[in-house]
């Protein structure tokens, strides 16, 4: 368990590079990307979401659209699943020192659901390189603080990607969560460095997979190379937990590529936003 009263927080590693390292410039750029996005409405319950990591200029305003989805639904807890870029993980790691620092404030850790987590030690404990140069979760952090009036962090870094794994973790995650109403995000690119038309029929099987709610297929299609996710585990354990707590639909918000957004289709890297729910008509169907 932390010391709340010796916290080491976690300071920013791509702010000013990523993202904006300017306070009112970053507020400025993330209200931008959200008065933009539409995403449809949700009939449901919201549980859980997928968003890219990339850079802002490139994924913030594809992610925008699913972040947008929490200014109607809010949430005080969220757990965020995201890969390791960095190095190479036989777990996940949870950074539970001290709270995420960005230039828009701290982000305070949410100790309580991180000490349950722990107590999978096969599955969950601390590696101090893995979050130490990472982007990939540290990268929704800002749009979280602008959407949310406040909330607590539990931040999740993958290593293995495979099914099994993710159904041990999705497995913790829902018996951690039971009980509390949490977020969970799943931090995700798409199809890397192909051509336009080649990402889009890519991207293209991971959305079908999606659409259908079906983590079971995605992690085949992945495993088959027929589709990718470099955030493949994330959005898989994502999926898989949220179904656990009572998810029943999953709905594309919004796809796009980097070449949308530069121009170039010679070698583009797809994002998707998506959102995990328990739908109205599932949950009359329980009470029945």
């Amino acid at each position: 368990m932390a010391d709340a009263n010796a916290e080491k927080i976690r300071e920013s590693v791509i702010a000013g590079t990523w993202y904006p390292g300017n306070p009112a410039r970053l507020k400025k750029e993330l209200a931008l990307y959200l008065d933009r996005a539409r995403p449809p409405a949700v009939d449901g319950d919201l549980m859980g979401l997928l968003v890219p990591h990339a850079g802002y200029i490139y994924s913030g305003g594809v992610a925008a659209w699913s972040f947008k989805l929490l200014l109607k639904s809010k949430f005080d807890r969220v757990l965020i699943l995201a890969p390791s870029h960095r190095i190479s993980l036989s777990h996940a790691s949870i950074y539970n020192l001290g709270g995420y620092r960005t230039p828009l404030g701290i982000v305070p850790l949410d100790h309580e659901l991180i000490d349950d987590l722990y107590k999978n030690a096969a599955l969950f404990r601390f590696n101090p390189q893995a979050d130490s140069a990472e982007h990939s979760l540290e990268i929704q952090l800002p749009f979280l603080q602008t959407v949310l009036d406040s909330f607590r962090l539990t931040p999740v870094i993958m290593g293995l990607q495979h099914y099994d794994f993710c159904e041990q973790l999705a497995q913790a995650i829902d018996k951690a969560c039971r009980g509390r109403r949490v977020l969970i995000i799943a931090s995700s690119d798409l199809s890397h460095y192909y051509s336009y038309e080649k990402a889009v029929l890519l991207d293209g099987v991971c959305l079908e997979r999606l659409n259908c709610f079906d983590p079971e297929g995605l992690a085949s299609d992945v495993r088959n190379q027929t589709t990718q996710a470099c955030g493949a585990g994330p959005l898989i354990t994502m999926m898989l937990a949220a179904r656990k707590l009572g998810s029943d639909r999953c709905k594309v918000l919004h796809y796009a590529n980097s070449g949308d957004v530069t121009g170039d289709r010679s070698g583009v890297v797809g994002y998707a936003a998506a959102a995990v729910y328990r739908s109205a008509s599932h949950g009359q169907s329980q009470k029945q």
